[in-house]
Order: structure tokens, then sequence, then C-alpha cells
């Protein structure tokens, strides 16, 4: 791994990034991850952006899930449309 990586930032400008700046990028991610969290041993970059993709796809599909469960529920429920509205509105925010 070189000292020196480029990055973009939001303006289209780039700058340099350092080693140990992606290496303290590197620990958060292994702090954030659970099955990251679990080894004892440090990781390789690619293996820790894999289980960190991974990782967000797992939970983007638990998301999805749950959003369809609270669908059905409210399908099922006798609710007013103002009511079902609120929680509409309230569940978009999280999402």
């Amino acid at each position: 791994m070189s000292s020196r990586r480029s990055s973009s930032t939001s303006r289209g400008s780039s700058r340099m990034i350092t080693e140990n700046e992606l290496n303290d990028l590197l620990l958060k991610l292994q702090r954030l991850v659970p099955d990251l969290r679990r080894r004892s041993s440090r990781g390789s970059m690619s293996k820790t952006l894999k289980e960190t993709c991974n990782y967000i796809s797992s939970l983007q599909k638990e998301v999805d899930n749950l959003s369809d469960k609270i669908s059905e529920l409210m399908s099922s429920m006798e609710i007013t449309s103002v009511e079902a509205d609120a929680l509409r509105g309230l569940l978009l925010q999280q999402h």
C-alpha cells in the first residue's frame, strides 16, 4: 500500500489521504461491523470492505423485510386514514 492515496471531495477537488487516515478508517469499519468486531486479528482492507458491503446489504434486506411486515400489519388493522398517514410519515422518516 502506498503512503498516500487520492480521494475526491464533494466539490470535485482532490486531496491526498495518508496511510494513517486509511488505517484509522479501516479500524472504524472493523469496530462497526459485528463479524469484524469478533475477530481478534486485523484483516486486510479488501476483506474489511467486502464484509462491510455484505453487512450493509444484510441490513438493507432486514429493513425491507420489516417494512413489508409493517405494511401487512397496517393493512390488517382497522385504523383511520389519518392515523395510517401519520404512521407512514413516521416510518418514512426512518427509511
